[in-house]
């Protein structure tokens, strides 16, 4: 599959429509001089030109007609029906190789497109991406696309530490459970350092599963006995369903190795669509536990998006 680039589109500021630059750098952080390029998971965003094609042909008689960045995208593709394509999809347009992170997003305010004819395909039919490999991209580039061959699944990574969250120590964990997950089919779409606060916590693990950012939340640290390890008490108020047998699962493995695992307070639930597991604080214990989860997680997740049935047979 391949399209052409008909418009890269820019905002110098937020809260200004997008404008035809006709080329642009994409660089590590989003599309060069973008007002919304920046360190998180929607760097770039995409939306088929066939699509508003089809919008500007629907409400010709309102006298409404969209220009290219009137929807907010950065580039605007021929060819590509991007509402289609899985997460994790990867599209490559000269040197930049972009990765997508996310498929449609919440309308907190009615743009003016939607104020003048009650409908916005953005939300609907726009994807966004993060950038793997910065390039140089132009109107009638062409670009291509590579789909996972399995199911990608975003998840975020919630390190929880004083020190970490003010730079007095490096995050070893997070980073360990980035480097594991990867290679097994997951997109981390959030990384973060927070302190060990319950009320922090709960806000960026609801944040997180109510945005829809991620299928699951893998946080790691404040499992123990210090008065200052909350991070199980921020799951369990979050979550509308607990799912125990995970923590089960790793404190059981983790015995054979040492017996300090019965002291782990994981837990581990579900909020809504998304998973949250309380992982180890060391990087040993995570890499320990992790290798004994991922396997049968994959499964677990295939059914509570959907995409699985129960297990039992006739």
């Amino acid at each position: 599959m391949e399209g052409i680039v008909k418009a890269v589109c820019i905002s110098e500021r937020k809260g200004t429509v997008k404008r035809d630059v006709i080329e642009s750098d994409i660089t590590p952080l989003g599309m060069a001089n973008d007002a919304h390029a920046g360190n998180w998971h929607r760097q770039v965003s995409l939306l088929s030109f066939d699509k508003e094609e089809q919008f500007n042909a629907e409400n010709a008689e309102k006298g409404v007609h969209v220009l290219p960045g009137d929807f907010g995208e950065n580039l605007l593709v021929e060819g590509i029906d991007f509402r289609s394509l899985p997460i994790g999809t990867k599209f490559f347009v000269g040197d930049a190789v972009l990765q997508m992170t996310q498929i449609g997003k919440e309308c907190h305010t009615a743009c003016e497109i939607r104020r003048l004819v009650g409908n916005c395909i953005m939300p609907v039919e726009g994807v966004f991406a993060k950038v793997l490999n910065p390039g140089h991209v132009k109107n009638g580039d062409v670009m291509t696309v590579e789909v996972p061959e399995k199911r990608i699944f975003k998840a975020a990574i919630i390190t929880a530490s004083d020190k970490g969250s003010k730079g007095e120590r490096e995050d070893l964990s997070g980073p360990a459970i980035q480097e594991m997950i990867e290679p097994e089919g997951y997109l981390v779409t959030v990384y973060t350092v927070l302190p060990d606060d319950q009320e922090t916590l709960e806000n960026e693990m609801k944040r997180i599963a109510d945005e829809k950012l991620a299928d699951v939340i893998f946080t790691t640290g404040g499992t123990g006995f210090s008065p200052r390890d909350v991070t199980p008490e921020a799951t369990i108020a979050v979550c509308d369903r607990l799912v125990p047998g995970i923590p089960e699962a790793m404190r059981a493995y983790s015995m054979t190795i040492t017996p300090k695992a019965m002291l782990s307070r994981a837990a581990a639930g579900i909020r809504k669509d998304t998973l949250i597991i309380n992982m180890p604080g060391s990087p040993k214990a995570v890499k320990e536990s992790l290798e004994y989860i991922l396997n049968p997680l994959r499964h677990g997740l295939d059914i509570l998006l959907g995409e699985a049935s129960e297990c039992a047979r006739k």
